[in-house]
């Protein structure tokens, strides 16, 4: 096990661990999964049936991969969408766990809260995920998200790497990746880290992108993982994610085309420019 994702699961579809491990093993990472939630489908199609994992089994999983020695392979945990407020002790459990076993693992979250000025998680998770952001080690906010962890307001590119900043200031080799950004010509997703601020430009697709922020998590970890440079990540993740989207838009369909475009995640074939701010 390299890699611990907890996450999100639909039974039809791609978001959340369904579309993250997926992309990642694609990649040729080795991951275990827990999942946070069981949904039928993206509650965005119009109604689903399921709900969230009881944080009590998971936190079991969890023991029972630590009990099997599991943990001393894990590079990374990564974290999503949570079900419940109570599920952020596991994924900080999980963390622990981690390091103690290797010490050179990360924590990567994907602070699932809201987007587009909107909170779509009831008040006990944002306040887990608030718990958990001082632990991470990588964190993959969207525009929105970044405005309420820090307080401030993310209407532009410049906006998004003053509160990258304020994230990284308690944690200089933080790595901070936020998409969404907004651009007069596009979409921005931007980087920060220890080695500069780096700015990726793709066009906006007007379709649903559900899930696209998680593979987007995912692929970028695939590539920081092999030890690529901080541009590249970025550049690469962004080319993989517009492509799929590009498809999925193409084919009137609801959810990511992931298998369909799998090749693309691994070789996009269309890489958009990355500036250095």
């Amino acid at each position: 096990m390299q890699i611990l994702s907890l996450q999100s699961s639909v039974a039809t579809g791609a978001v959340g661990n369904s579309a993250a491990v997926f992309c990642l093993q694609r990649l040729g990472y080795d991951v275990a999964r827990i999942d946070t939630v069981r949904f039928s489908n993206h509650p965005g199609h119009g109604g689903f049936a399921g709900g969230p994992a009881d944080a009590g089994e998971m936190a079991a999983l969890v023991a029972g991969i630590d009990a099997r020695g599991l943990f001393d392979g894990c590079r990374c945990v990564l974290s999503g969408y949570l079900g419940s407020g109570a599920q952020g002790a596991v994924v900080a459990d999980a963390v622990a766990r981690a390091k103690r076993a290797n010490p050179a693992a990360f924590f990567a979250l994907d602070p699932v809260m809201g987007d587009r000025g909107r909170v779509f998680v009831k008040p006990d998770t944002v306040d887990a995920v608030r718990a958990l952001e001082p632990l991470a080690d990588l964190l993959f906010p969207n525009a929105f998200e970044l405005g309420l962890l820090t307080g401030d307001t993310v209407a532009t590119a410049a906006d998004a790497v003053a509160a990258a900043q304020k994230l990284r200031n308690s944690r200089p080799a933080r790595i901070v990746v936020a998409t969404s950004v907004p651009l007069a010509d596009g979409i921005g997703t931007l980087a920060v880290g220890p080695a500069g601020a780096y700015l990726a430009r793709s066009p906006a697709i007007d379709h649903p992108a559900y899930g696209a922020g998680d593979a987007f998590a995912a692929l970028f970890l695939a590539h920081y993982l092999a030890g690529e440079t901080l541009a590249d990540c970025l550049q690469k993740a962004v080319a993989a994610v517009h492509a799929v989207l590009t498809a999925t838009a193409k084919a009137g369909a609801l959810d990511l085309l992931l298998v369909a475009c799998q090749r693309d995640l691994a070789h996009p074939p269309v890489l958009f420019p990355v500036a250095e701010l």
